[in-house]
């Protein structure tokens, strides 16, 4: 087992320049102690948290500039955490969480390569009941519907952590399931709405992909 190749670029926004430490590719893995085999991610699985998707991406130019004033936010699965490091360097209050045990050790690494104030984060997966994250105004995703399982996990997940008054924003790239969750979503007190991205020229291929949004209260 070889330690990752890592690598680092710079994304461009309309008043910030996030700099991103990643993956270097899909096809790395470093799990030594076997932590994340235990957690039950495999080793097809282990590079998914530290690569930038398309779909986040997406959120990250989404959220670039929505209100943040007085608004706590949680990035729920975040990987690499775009969209956070963004919305920490616009000062909003932004926590972010992950199942994968590398996901905080590179948040913090990309916290320093980008000179910011740090960003509360835990690992901790969607069935837990007892992970004190108290509860949100703005909840966003990218990327997040694998599993028909997931519908329920997600939804639930969301809804413990939401704020009577509260927007969700997830990006699918279209993996046949967000119909579904929107259902649950729907049923769970939520108005619902999607788009496509209106323009995706950053992006080095089309984006079949949904943003979904969902608000109650």
């Amino acid at each position: 087992m070889t330690t990752p190749r890592i690598k680092y670029q710079t994304l461009e926004f309309d008043d910030y320049d996030i700099h991103i430490r990643s993956l270097r590719d899909k096809n790395e893995y470093s799990d030594q102690f076997g932590v994340a085999e235990l957690l039950g991610i495999s080793s097809a699985q282990w590079s998914l948290f530290g690569v930038l998707w398309d779909s986040g991406e997406v959120l990250a130019r989404e959220v670039q500039n929505i209100d943040i004033k007085g608004k706590r936010i949680l990035e729920v699965g975040c990987g690499i955490a775009l969209s956070s490091l963004l919305l920490n360097a616009r000062q909003a209050d932004i926590t972010a969480t992950d199942y994968h045990p590398e996901a905080g050790k590179f948040l913090e690494a990309n916290v320093q390569l980008n000179q910011a104030k740090s960003i509360p984060f835990l690992r901790t997966g969607w069935a837990d009941l007892s992970d004190n994250l108290g509860t949100f105004d703005l909840i966003i995703g990218s990327d997040l519907l694998y599993e028909r399982e997931h519908i329920d996990l997600l939804s639930d997940f969301i809804n413990r952590h939401a704020n009577s008054a509260c927007e969700v924003i997830v990006v699918d790239p279209g993996r046949g399931i967000h119909a579904s969750f929107s259902k649950k979503m729907e049923l769970l007190g939520y108005q619902h709405s999607q788009h496509k991205p209106s323009d995706c020229d950053y992006l080095d291929k089309p984006f079949k992909g949904q943003i979904l949004k969902y608000a109650r209260g």
